[in-house]
């Protein structure tokens, strides 16, 4: 997915605003190109896990549908850890289309990582910052 510098850098600001709690939010992409970031509320607000309402993630895909995108990416922070995907992270990955993004802030600048999650295995996805 190719995502330019400014919705990569509301992604982060997300994170940052959200943390110490973790954030969560989806990417649209057309033609493998991201879109647009629709931030969404952690239900959990805790700082181990993220949790989309039912209701909510509903929205976001009529949103998505609406707009005539597709769900590109589905991201989240580690407050507190490399951003690695966690036994938590692979369990709640539904969508193997999707790649999952991860901020890590452990460190004074944000390490972002990409991932493919499918049927629990995990490997590095390809994310190219314009």
């Amino acid at each position: 997915m190719r995502i330019s510098r400014a919705l990569l850098d509301d992604v982060i600001e997300h994170a940052r605003a959200d943390a110490p709690n973790e954030c969560v939010g989806v990417i649209t992409v057309r033609d493998g190109v991201a879109r647009r970031v629709i931030r969404a509320t952690n239900a959990a607000a805790s700082p181990l896990r993220y949790e989309l309402d039912p209701r909510e993630l509903f929205r976001i895909h009529e949103a998505i549908d609406d707009s005539g995108d597709e769900l590109g990416a589905i991201y989240h922070s580690h407050t507190r850890s490399d951003p690695l995907p966690s036994e938590t992270d692979k369990n709640l990955a539904f969508y193997p289309e999707a790649l999952y993004i991860i901020v890590g802030l452990k460190a004074a600048e944000p390490d972002v990582r990409a991932w493919r999650i499918v049927d629990g295995e995990v490997s590095e996805g390809l994310l190219e910052v314009e």
